[in-house]
């Protein structure tokens, strides 16, 4: 099993789909769809974000870091929420992608999150993470 991160991204099309949503039609749409998620065995995590303009950036382009209050950047570089599944091939987790019910026009990223097994384990500040995920169960 490996873990994949799908990144739901929003274009100009899809918020004006949302904007025109029911929000009680898309919850009952999106809980069946989580619940056969977690039913499944795969939803490892999911969380849906903020409207852009609450949120910040951090910009570390010049000598120090600016901070840009939100809205910032293009639509298409803004991602609304994402679920981290444990499923058995990518193949597996855009099948799951392909199934999830997005608002016309959205796009889903999908990636996949590295085991910490994958990195040398000899690491001091790798024994350190491993101890913190063996003791909050991550691991």
């Amino acid at each position: 099993m490996a873990k994949y991160m799908l990144i739901m991204r929003g274009t100009d099309e899809s918020y004006a789909n949302f904007e025109k949503a029911d929000f009680n039609e898309m919850l009952e749409i999106m809980g069946k769809f989580n619940d056969e998620l977690i039913r499944s065995g795969v939803l490892l995590a999911a969380e849906g974000l903020d409207d852009p303009k609450e949120g910040v950036v951090v910009d570390f382009t010049g000598d120090t870091p600016v901070v840009t209050d939100g809205p910032y950047g293009e639509t298409k570089e803004l991602f609304g929420g994402y679920y981290i599944l444990d499923v058995a091939s990518k193949q597996e987790a855009i099948e799951w992608a392909k199934r999830a019910p997005m608002t016309a026009g959205t796009k889903t990223e999908i990636r996949r999150v590295p085991s910490i097994d994958e990195f040398p384990q000899d690491n001091e500040w790798i024994q350190k993470e491993r101890a913190w995920r063996e003791q909050t169960g991550q691991v």
